[in-house]
């Protein structure tokens, strides 16, 4: 894709620092914060079409229209990485209040919550890769020492288009597609077709093992959110992302 499908050449229109939560590690420029615009009227357009079309393309289109970087595309980011530019989208946009409507668990009644955004905390890792962004780890199954990483937008964004375009009535391999490119070295060695046979040999154990590591340990948002139904009752939710999250405005 061409730089100029992206917002990344209008360096002279208003816009801010974003913090990433990875803090740059993972990606080559090792840039700790991004240039991220403002969202715009013409921005409008695209959000009001994209709440009548189920939020199709919409993070995709608003990223690659507000960050202002020569050297950091919108497909090579970590969830954590969108989702906190993503929420200063919206926040410098409308505002920090975000009201949803929940499920009271007890009369099984809807019910409608405020939550601010910008109480949202950065969830630290226990532990960081190394200089090219992999994790070392040792599987507790078969004792096989792996490198891994945290999948970016890109590649979740290719497997999810995998799994629709997968042939109905067959079994979609999510789980292994997803462990083959996560797994990027198995006991020093990086080819991708070993890698591919090892995966579908991994114990359950292991699969399980790696995907918590990874789920613990990649930099992201705590999306998680308590609040008290008109019950008493306490309702945990995690805030998501779409076009639902901007809906209210339209």
């Amino acid at each position: 894709m061409n730089i100029e499908e992206y917002g990344q050449l209008n360096f002279n229109l208003p816009h801010d620092l974003v913090p990433l939560p990875s803090q740059g590690i993972y990606y080559k420029s090792k840039k700790k914060s991004i240039k991220v615009g403002y969202l715009t009227a013409s921005d409008e357009n695209i959000m009001t079409s994209s709440v009548q079309n189920n939020g199709s393309n919409l993070i995709l289109t608003l990223l690659r229209n507000k960050i202002y970087e020569h050297d950091i595309k919108p497909d090579e980011l970590l969830e954590g990485d969108i989702e906190a530019i993503l929420i200063f989208l919206r926040n410098t946009a409308f505002g920090p209040e975000y009201t949803l409507t929940l499920n009271d668990p007890k009369t099984n009644k809807s019910f409608t919550t405020e939550i601010l955004l910008d109480e949202l905390n950065i969830r630290k890792p226990k532990f960081l890769p190394d200089e090219n962004g992999l994790f070392s780890i040792v599987l507790p199954k078969t004792n096989t020492k792996v490198k891994v990483k945290p999948l970016n937008y890109g590649e979740i964004t290719e497997l999810e288009s995998m799994a629709y375009s997968y042939p109905q009535g067959r079994v979609v391999p999510k789980v292994t597609w997803r462990l083959c490119k996560t797994i990027q070295e198995i006991n020093g060695n990086s080819d991708k077709g070993e890698i591919a046979m090892f995966v579908e040999q991994l114990p359950i154990a292991d699969s399980k093992y790696i995907r918590n590591f990874i789920a613990e340990n990649q930099p992201s948002l705590d999306l998680s959110k308590q609040v008290i139904a008109p019950s008493g009752e306490l309702v945990t939710f995690n805030v998501a992302f779409g076009a639902e999250f901007f809906r209210p405005f339209f």
